[in-house]
């Protein structure tokens, strides 16, 4: 009730009356107090919620414009802020790199939702030759006798068909697979042989589909945001978000194996485990989770 009630005398006055003070004080509005004081994804996440709080239209409307509309959007802003671009050379730079920013990961997130919401299609040939090329980049060696076959358990897919295990990622979580395994070959090898333990072994393809449902999550709670807006200058594409899986999965097999779980059958004790471990790292605003080899 009292957190209730702060929130909303302080967005409806303090934070008026705060921000005017500052303003006859320092002689620059909140936006441009901003990129004086903060860096990377502090910066970012700032300026959002100035935009997003405020009560005028034009700095409201600035967190939903396209990419085609960002720079008219920075001159805009400049005019309803009466900024000098003479005085305050900088300013138009960064309002431009934090709004592609902003605008970027809300379109990201729209990218990988149209491609999770597209099913694996065993009539489509060009699905029908990426789930090949996964084979071929993780045994390169063995050949596939049949495209029905139990041969698919060696990679880790439950059944002969491994199109019903893209069920709940779709296509995207072969895209995934076939892109760790694509640009991290050796990685890929090794962790597929490690997956192979006697004891501590468990499906490689279930994984890296499950891993992959991590990072949709991740990215739709925007958990990712500080990642991207530290890692990204600009707009975060389906690379970004293909090289944030390659993190995971390379991560999660190190964590697998130093926990050391009794049986594959406690294997969501240990995801969930997992995922509050990089919750739990994204949450720091200077976080960058990227793969180092």
């Amino acid at each position: 009730m009292f957190v209730s009630l702060w929130e909303f005398f302080y967005g409806h006055f303090f934070r008026f009356w705060m921000k005017w003070l500052l303003r006859q004080m320092t002689g620059k509005c909140e936006l441009q107090r901003i990129f004086d004081t903060y860096v990377g994804a502090q910066r970012t996440h700032r300026i959002e919620n100035s935009l997003t709080y405020s009560k005028n239209k034009v700095l409201q409307k600035a967190t939903r414009v396209i990419q085609s509309e960002v720079d008219r959007c920075v001159e805009d802003i400049m005019k309803e802020k009466n900024i000098n671009p003479e005085k305050d050379t900088s300013f138009k730079i960064c309002m431009r790199t934090c709004l592609l920013q902003i605008t970027g990961y809300k379109q990201l997130y729209l990218d990988v939702e149209n491609v999770r919401k597209k099913p694996y299609d065993s009539d489509n040939v060009q699905h029908e030759k990426l789930l090949l090329k996964l084979w071929n980049l993780l045994m390169p060696t063995k050949k596939l006798t049949a495209r029905i076959s139990k041969q698919w358990a060696d990679i880790g897919f439950q059944g002969d068909d491994p199109k019903t295990d893209f069920r709940g990622m779709g296509i995207l979580g072969l895209i995934n697979l076939v892109y760790f395994s694509e640009n991290y070959t050796s990685e890929a090898h090794q962790i597929l042989s490690r997956s192979n333990h006697p004891k501590l072994g468990y499906s490689y393809a279930i994984v890296g589909i499950n891993l992959t449902e991590m990072a949709y999550s991740l990215l739709k709670n925007e958990a990712l945001k500080s990642h991207l807006y530290n890692c990204v200058p600009g707009i975060p594409t389906m690379e970004h978000f293909h090289q944030f899986y390659c993190y995971l999965v390379y991560e999660f097999d190190k964590f697998w194996f130093q926990e050391e779980p009794e049986s594959i059958m406690y294997f969501n004790l240990y995801r969930e485990k997992f995922h509050e471990k990089i919750k739990g790292l994204l949450m720091d605003c200077n976080v960058a989770l990227t793969l180092k080899i």
